[in-house]
C-alpha cells in the first residue's frame, strides 16, 4: 500500500487519540465542576458526545484500512487458497457496501438535521453526524484498495511460514 493512505490512516488514529484525550478531559472537568465547584458546565456532555462520534467513526475507517477490526478466521483457515481469496473479496465488498450505506444515509441524516442547533454548543446537529458520510467514503476507498490488491487480507501461507 502506498505512503499516502498509510499516513492518512495514521492521521485518523492520531486524531482519534486526541479526541479521546479531549473527551476524557472534558468529562473530568464536568465531574470536577459538579462535585467540587457545585456547578457542572452545561456544554460538557454534548461536547464529549460530539467528540466521541467523530473519533469513533474515523477510527473505524482506519480500522478498515489497517485491518485491525475483529474478524473470525476459523473458516478461512480450513479452506483452499482460491476459496479463501474469494471469501476475502466477498468480505471486503460487503464492507464497501456498508461504507456506501453510511455515506448515503449518513448524508441524508446530515441534510435533515443541519438546520437544528445543539443548544449548549451553538453548533448544527448535522455537524455531529457529518462523520458518518465522511467515514463511509473512506471505508469505501479503503475497501476498494484491499480489493485491488488481489489478496485483500494477506496470505495465511506467508504467516504460517513466518512461524
Amino acid at each position: 500500500m502506498g505512503p499516502w493512505p498509510a499516513r492518512g490512516s495514521s492521521f485518523m488514529l492520531c486524531a482519534g487519540a486526541v479526541g479521546l484525550i479531549a473527551m476524557t478531559a472534558i468529562i473530568g472537568y464536568q465531574v470536577f465542576g459538579r462535585y467540587v465547584l457545585r456547578a457542572s458546565p452545561s456544554w460538557a456532555e454534548e461536547a464529549s458526545l460530539l467528540l466521541m462520534i467523530w473519533y469513533v467513526f474515523f477510527a473505524a475507517a482506519a480500522g478498515v484500512r489497517e485491518q485491525f477490526h475483529i474478524r473470525i478466521t476459523a473458516l478461512e483457515n480450513v479452506v483452499a487458497p482460491e476459496i479463501r481469496r474469494a471469501m476475502r473479496f466477498f468480505i471486503h465488498a460487503c464492507v464497501a457496501l456498508a461504507g456506501l450505506s453510511l455515506a448515503i444515509w449518513g448524508s441524508e441524516l446530515v441534510a435533515l438535521t443541519w438546520g437544528h442547533e445543539i443548544p449548549t454548543l451553538g453548533l448544527s446537529r448535522g455537524f455531529a453526524y457529518l462523520p458518518l458520510p465522511l467515514s463511509g467514503v473512506l471505508i469505501i476507498l479503503f475497501s476498494i484498495e484491499h480489493l485491488m490488491r488481489g489478496d485483500p487480507a494477506g496470505d495465511f501461507e506467508d504467516e504460517a511460514s513466518a512461524d
